[in-house]
């Protein structure tokens, strides 16, 4: 078997296994969703949850919320309306910015993500970090 080289260096490459880490996880949480027949992908959650909390927000905005850029953001946004489950408007007070909104849809699959289907990800995850600290 091959040495991991990554987990071998220790601190020295711990952004590459935090990000393995990641990696793992979504594809993880990916494959319950898939289990649940949910249409959305994992990454697109956070973009969901934050509509969901804070209400419609503009790329940027959003972009900011879940951390990460605005093209990938307008990427995801442009899947989740084709699924029904958000809206992109323009601003009415600006054109050049667009705003995105839960549809009645998306707040039913959050909803229903809320009671079912999140706590299940939380308790996995939670296990899996059973006993680690700091």
């Amino acid at each position: 078997m091959v040495q991991d080289v990554v987990r071998s260096l220790g601190f020295l490459t711990l952004g590459s296994r935090l990000r393995r880490i990641g990696e793992q996880l979504q594809a993880d949480t990916q494959r319950l969703l898939d289990e649940l027949d949910v249409p959305v992908q994992s990454s697109q959650y956070p973009l969901l949850a934050s509509l969901d909390r804070l209400g419609p927000l503009t790329i940027g905005d959003l972009a900011q919320a879940v951390g990460i850029s605005q093209p990938g953001v307008t990427r995801s946004l442009s899947h989740l309306a084709k699924l029904g489950l958000v809206a992109v408007n323009q601003a009415p007070d600006d054109q050049r910015r667009n705003i995105a909104s839960l549809t009645e849809d998306g707040r039913r699959l959050v909803d229903v993500a809320k009671q079912d289907v999140w706590p299940r990800i939380e308790n996995a995850v939670a296990d899996l970090c059973a006993g680690l600290s700091g």
